[in-house]
């Protein structure tokens, strides 16, 4: 499980970006880029803390 939701955060952004064309436009909003790593940004902290907080738990119970 732990693969598969590394993979995914890993891939994400990747696959949402576009290609650049290599000329410099304006920016009326984001782009799905920065949402896509907003999102997997989000994912990580969420992970981690939900890793920590149950570790430290069963630390706590011992």
């Amino acid at each position: 499980m732990f693969r598969i939701a590394a993979a995914l955060l890993l891939i994400a952004p990747s696959v949402l970006a576009a290609p650049h064309n290599g000329v410099a436009g304006s920016r009326s909003m984001p782009e799905l880029s920065d949402i896509a790593l907003f999102l997997c940004a989000a994912g990580a902290v969420w992970f981690v803390r939900r890793a920590l907080r149950a570790r430290f738990r069963r630390a706590r119970e011992d």
